[in-house]
């Protein structure tokens, strides 16, 4: 049995319209690929192996951190990247590291030169391993402390903080999307199921709070609250749910007087049950197709706050941040450059999959 047996004729087409658009196909794949890693980003870059047996014991130092007493140490938290703790371990045991041996938040005091330092690839082993205590000879020096992207100002690895940042970015426009949508499809759905004075004075008010400068308003909220990722959601919430209101009571207007739905009240079906069962789905119809560029837009509004400092707290792993780094330190041009792809290859796979999605719910395209 194929995968489209379950599907009805209209969705069956709908599917086959968004696969006609190869563009946008690809896109949507190459983005779950990339969200899908980085929700795993504590097993690609962490300054804590994903497993370790020690003495017999298996740990997981990647989810649980273990206090250092237990391999011989005195403090309440363990350095993996302690050689006294590396040795001690491998000795009783074994270490499994990421690809990257740095959480966003690990400085590296054993970088070439002070301040930003360019992709290790950029440089020779000499150079590399020449603040390491035995110099070129020291076991610990490569490939352990190797930096794919280089390290921003403060000898941070810049490719662990791309992995994080990417998942708070998306997790953070998925939310705001997700949460924007709800509140302003039940909004546009009680304007334009119910309309009359409801509906006038909704629109007066919508009207009057869209004339607010969104802009200036969070920079004000921002520097007078303390910054944090559900602070952030609640104040940008409280703008962005506007979007979806007029797609979606347009679509109530439209349907509230036709005859199905005429014919369920005259059989006393409830309100509720009519705006829920026979006009969402169609109003859902234009939702689906700009949730793509709301989420998009959700992201690029977070990078921007936290490029100009009123974003998520400082130490944060952040796209806008690290442009500002870019921005900060022309002479490290890793920085500009990594969190300009970034953002540019987000935004276009974003962009590409609306389009597809557009297509697969437009009326007038058939596949053929």
């Amino acid at each position: 049995m194929s995968g489209k047996a379950g599907l009805s004729p209209l969705n069956q087409r709908r599917l086959a319209n968004f696969r006609a658009n190869r563009r946008g196909w690809w896109s949507f794949w190459i983005f779950l690929v990339l969200f899908a890693l980085t929700l795993g980003a504590e097993f690609l870059a962490n300054d804590r192996p994903i497993l370790a047996l020690y003495k017999g014991e298996l740990l997981v130092p990647a989810l649980i951190d273990y206090p250092e007493a237990k391999f011989g140490g005195f403090f309440a938290s363990t350095n993996f990247r302690d050689p006294f703790i590396a040795d001690e371990i491998q000795a009783n045991g074994w270490m499994i590291w990421p690809p990257v041996r740095f959480s966003y938040g690990t400085v590296d005091s054993y970088v070439a030169f002070s301040g930003a330092n360019p992709p290790s690839w950029m440089l020779t082993r000499e150079q590399i391993c020449q603040r390491y205590p035995l110099g070129v000879d020291d076991p610990d020096c490569v490939p352990g402390n190797y930096h794919y992207l280089g390290t921003d100002d403060r000898g941070r690895d810049v490719l662990s903080r791309l992995i994080y940042g990417f998942r708070i970015s998306i997790l953070f426009g998925l939310v705001l999307t997700i949460a924007s949508s709800i509140i302003g499809v039940a909004a546009g759905a009680a304007q334009g199921y119910f309309g009359g004075w409801l509906d006038l004075i909704a629109q007066r008010l919508i009207e009057i709070w869209t004339s607010v400068p969104a802009l200036y308003l969070l920079l004000i909220i921002s520097s007078v609250i303390m910054p944090s990722f559900w602070v952030l959601l609640g104040i940008l919430l409280l703008f962005s749910w506007v979007s979806l209101v007029g797609i979606v009571r347009a679509e109530f207007l439209r349907a509230r007087n036709f005859e199905y739905v005429n014919a369920a009240r005259a059989l006393g079906v409830s309100n509720r049950v009519i705006m829920w069962r026979h006009l969402l789905p169609n109003a859902m119809v234009a939702t689906l197709t700009f949730m793509p560029f709301i989420l998009s837009g959700s992201v690029a509004t977070l990078t921007s706050l936290d490029f100009l400092g009123f974003g998520l707290p400082p130490g944060s792993p952040s796209l806008g941040e690290l442009l500002a780094q870019g921005k900060n330190n022309l002479q490290a041009p890793w920085l500009g450059l990594t969190g300009f792809f970034t953002i540019a290859i987000l935004m276009t796979l974003l962009v590409f999959v609306g389009e597809a999605v557009r297509d697969a719910f437009d009326p007038r395209k058939t596949f053929r």
